[in-house]
C-alpha cells in the first residue's frame, strides 16, 4: 500500500503596504512542484470473524453457497474495505486440507461482490489448535473424557474457534515455532489454579497433560522484502470468565499472554514443539496478532494481564498506550454509555472491551492505525451494525516498510 504526500508551496505577493492575498497555484505553475514522496507500507489486521459452527463441517458447507450467506459476504466486503496486507483471522474453523480457507478466497474475496472488488491473499496458512482435541484425562473432573470440557482448549469438535493467516507476502512455514504442546506447570511461576484451602485445582494427573495454549502460540515468519522479515506472533487466549472462584480461565488467560511477554524476553525455560528452547531474537522484528481476551482497563482479567504486553520494552509504545491506539468514531458511539474506564473509542468488541490486537516491535514506524467501526453516518456502517458481521471489529496497522 502506498501513502502518497504531497509538499506544496504556498507563495504570497504584496499588493501595496498594507494589503496581503494568497497567491492560488495555476496548473502550468504546479507541474513546477517538486516530485511526490512516496512512502512504502504494509497493512497488518486481525479480525475475530466468528466463522465456527455448531458442529464440524457446518461452516464448510455454508461456503459451498456463500453467495447466500449474508454474514460470510459481510465479512469479505469488511475485508475488502480495510484492504489488509497481512490479515489474520480468528474463530475459523480448521481443516487438515484447507477447504475453508481455499473457499473463503475463492467465493468471497477474490471475486467482485456487494459493489467491492475481489482481493487476492495468495498466501495462506491454517492453524493447527487444541479446541475440541480430546485429551486423555478427566481435566473437568465428572468420571468421564468427553468434549468439550476434557479437550486441551474448550471445543464441542476438534477445530473448532481455530485460528488462520492470509498474506499478499510469502509465510516463511519452514521456520515457524508453535508452543501448541506447551505444559501449563512448565511456566516459571505459572498462575495455576488453587482451591480455598491453597490445593491444586487440578489433580497431578491433569497437569501432567494440561497445555497451556488454549489454542495454539505460533510464530509464523512474514517475508514483507528482500531484507525485511516481520514475526506474525498468533494467539487467542481463553476468555478470562465461565469458571468459579478458583479463577482457572482468567489465570490461564494471564499465562497464555505471558507466555509471548517471556517470549519476547527471550526465556530459556519455553521450549517449542520441535524441541527448540528459548525466545525471539532481540534484532528480530515482530507484530502480536490476536483476540487476547484482555482490556487494560475493563473486564475480569486476571492481575491486569494484557499490560504485560502493552506495557514490554520491546513493544510500539505509540501503538499500545500513545497517540497511535487503534480507535473508531462506531465504538465511541455506540459503547459510550457502558460505565467503563475505558475510551469506548478503543474498544473492538460489541461487548464494549478492548480485546482485539495488532501490536508491532518497537523497531517498526506506525504510521496510522484504527478499528472499522464506522459510526451510523459513515459508509460502511451497515456491514458491522449490531453484530452484523461479528461480535469483534477488524483491527488495523500500517507500518512503513524499510528501503
Amino acid at each position: 500500500m502506498k501513502y502518497v504526500l504531497y509538499l506544496f508551496i504556498v507563495f504570497c505577493m504584496t499588493y501595496g503596504c498594507d494589503k496581503q492575498e494568497p497567491m492560488v497555484n495555476t496548473p502550468e505553475e504546479m507541474e513546477e512542484v517538486p516530485n511526490e514522496t512516496v512512502i512504502d507500507t504494509i497493512r497488518f489486521a486481525s479480525y475475530n470473524v466468528a466463522m465456527y459452527g455448531n458442529s464440524a463441517g457446518e461452516i464448510l458447507s455454508q461456503l459451498e453457497t456463500a453467495d447466500q450467506q449474508i454474514k460470510l459476504r459481510r465479512l469479505a466486503a469488511v475485508i475488502k474495505e480495510v484492504n489488509p496486507d497481512v490479515l489474520v483471522l480468528m474463530e475459523v474453523d480448521y481443516d487438515s486440507e484447507g477447504q475453508i480457507l481455499n473457499l473463503f478466497r475463492e467465493k468471497l474475496l477474490s471475486i467482485s461482490l456487494d459493489n467491492y472488488e475481489g482481493i487476492d491473499f495468495p498466501h495462506a496458512y491454517q492453524i493447527q489448535t487444541n479446541t475440541g482435541l480430546i485429551s486423555n484425562v478427566d481435566i473437568d473432573g465428572n468420571g468421564s473424557i468427553s468434549l468439550p470440557n476434557d479437550a486441551f482448549g474448550f471445543g464441542n469438535y476438534e477445530g473448532q474457534y481455530a485460528s488462520a493467516i492470509l498474506s499478499k507476502y510469502p509465510i516463511d512455514i519452514d521456520n515457524q515455532r508453535s508452543f501448541q504442546k506447551f505444559l501449563w506447570k512448565n511456566m516459571p511461576e505459572a498462575s495455576l489454579p488453587q482451591n480455598d484451602n491453597g490445593s491444586s485445582y487440578y489433580s497431578e494427573d491433569v497437569l501432567n497433560a494440561f497445555r497451556l495454549s488454549s489454542k495454539n502460540h505460533i510464530d509464523l515468519p512474514i517475508q514483507v522484502s528482500d531484507n525485511q522479515t516481520i514475526h506474525a506472533l498468533i494467539s487467542h487466549p481463553t476468555p478470562p470468565v465461565f469458571d468459579g472462584p478458583e479463577d482457572r480461565n482468567g489465570k490461564r488467560n494471564h499465562d497464555e499472554i505471558k507466555l509471548w511477554s517471556d517470549y519476547l524476553s527471550n526465556e530459556n525455560y519455553l521450549v517449542d514443539d520441535n524441541g527448540v528452547t528459548g525466545g525471539l531474537d532481540n534484532e528480530e522484528s515482530f507484530i502480536i496478532f490476536g483476540d487476547l481476551n484482555a482490556d487494560p482497563e475493563d473486564g475480569d482479567s486476571f492481575n491486569n494481564a494484557i499490560k504485560l504486553l502493552l506495557d514490554h520494552e520491546r513493544v510500539n509504545q505509540d501503538v499500545t498506550n500513545g497517540t497511535l491506539i487503534p480507535a473508531s468514531t462506531g465504538g465511541a458511539e455506540h459503547n459510550q454509555s457502558s460505565n467503563h474506564n475505558g475510551d469506548p473509542a478503543y474498544d473492538t468488541s460489541f461487548f464494549g472491551l478492548r480485546i482485539d490486537y495488532v501490536i508491532p516491535s518497537a523497531d517498526l514506524e506506525a504510521i496510522a492505525s484504527g478499528v472499522f467501526w464506522p459510526a451510523t453516518n459513515e459508509e460502511g456502517s451497515e456491514l458491522v451494525a449490531n453484530g452484523a458481521a461479528s461480535d469483534h471489529l477488524m483491527v488495523w496497522l500500517d507500518i512503513k516498510l524499510e528501503n
